[in-house]
């Protein structure tokens, strides 16, 4: 299959890919080194050879095993991505990886340990949590710009016994969630311990180019600080009042991604630890900014993001408690 024709892909045309480990070796091959492969070592891609073991060979290389010319390091299509050291087939890796960027709202762990199969519940949160952090994008090579709405939620249960209702103070076990839309354009989300006009301040600043940008929020006192700080003004609509569009001041679309965020955690994951929110957000921001592209083009997507990253089974599991 050629690169270009990872847009076609669906679960029916992957169906043969799950039941050959050799023909998913290949694909996940493609999705990584589009032009050859390329030394995870050295970066060099004219040095790189496969090792071809010998029929009288009493101890035959790995499939797939191949060897750089330069480095004298041999590596595989997983070397130096979130599948290192997986004992699960790349067969299972690769539908997972469908799975998860073609769900609107993400797929639980025990969904995921049902339909391929795996041994246990801890082996496919594990692999879902390799998954999502491969989703996690680095610096913004380009700032958000233009018309930028940011808004917070509160993600966990409606209501816990001996709180006020309304916008949940210190004491509630609500975890909140601040996101940065640019209208158009990408987006990102983040968990805040508390969101204040401190914390709001430094998550704009690292993510907007305020010079070029206009801000649109809510009425909420935290944004007035930094609003005066966008070259290009800072529209406010006041939802205590029912006002929901004041000309192009509006946050629906930073509300639309939150709905999509909390039907997810409360109708597929039902509980999220807050040391894990975060991997949570950037699954549904992966999706979200990838919205226009197709299931097949998506799951390359994320082959590309796994790259240079690793993840233990301490580092998700020491981070909080378990979730679905």
């Amino acid at each position: 299959m050629e690169t270009q024709d990872f847009a076609v892909l669906n679960l029916s045309r992957m169906a043969k890919y799950f039941s050959d480990e050799t023909a998913a070796r290949v694909l996940l091959e493609k999705m990584r080194w589009a032009n050859g492969p390329v030394c995870p070592l050295c970066n060099r891609t004219e040095t790189v050879y496969r090792m071809q073991p010998r029929l009288d060979s009493k101890k035959p290389g790995r499939p797939g095993l191949l060897r750089c010319r330069a480095c004298k390091k041999q590596f595989t299509v997983t070397t130096g991505t979130v599948f290192e050291d997986s004992h699960i087939p790349i067969s299972k890796w690769l539908l997972a990886i469908h799975l998860l960027c073609a769900s609107k709202k993400g797929m639980s762990a025990h969904q995921l340990m049902r339909m391929l199969d795996l041994k246990s519940y801890r082996s496919a949160w594990f692999m879902a949590h390799r998954l999502r952090y491969a989703m996690t994008e680095g610096p913004m090579a380009d700032l958000l710009s233009g018309v930028i709405e940011a808004d917070e939620t509160y993600v966990g249960a409606r209501h816990k016994r001996g709180t006020k209702r309304g916008r949940p103070g210190p004491d509630s076990h609500k975890s909140p969630v601040v996101a940065l839309v640019q209208r158009g354009g990408k987006m990102r989300a983040m968990p805040m311990p508390r969101v204040t006009a401190e914390n709001l301040n430094k998550a704009i600043r690292e993510n907007v180019d305020l010079e070029t940008s206009k801000l649109m929020t809510d009425e909420a006192p935290m944004y007035t600080l930094i609003g005066r700080k966008f070259g290009q003004g800072h529209g406010v609509v006041d939802h205590h009042r029912n006002e929901y569009v004041r000309g192009d001041a509006y946050t629906n679309t930073a509300e639309g991604f939150f709905s999509l965020l909390k039907r997810g955690i409360t109708g597929v994951y039902h509980h999220v630890g807050r040391g894990h929110l975060d991997r949570y957000c950037d699954e549904f921001s992966f999706r979200y900014n990838n919205r226009k592209t197709t299931d097949g083009e998506r799951s390359a997507m994320l082959v590309l993001g796994a790259e240079g990253k690793r993840l233990t089974y301490k580092q998700p599991a020491g981070n909080g408690e378990a979730t679905a």
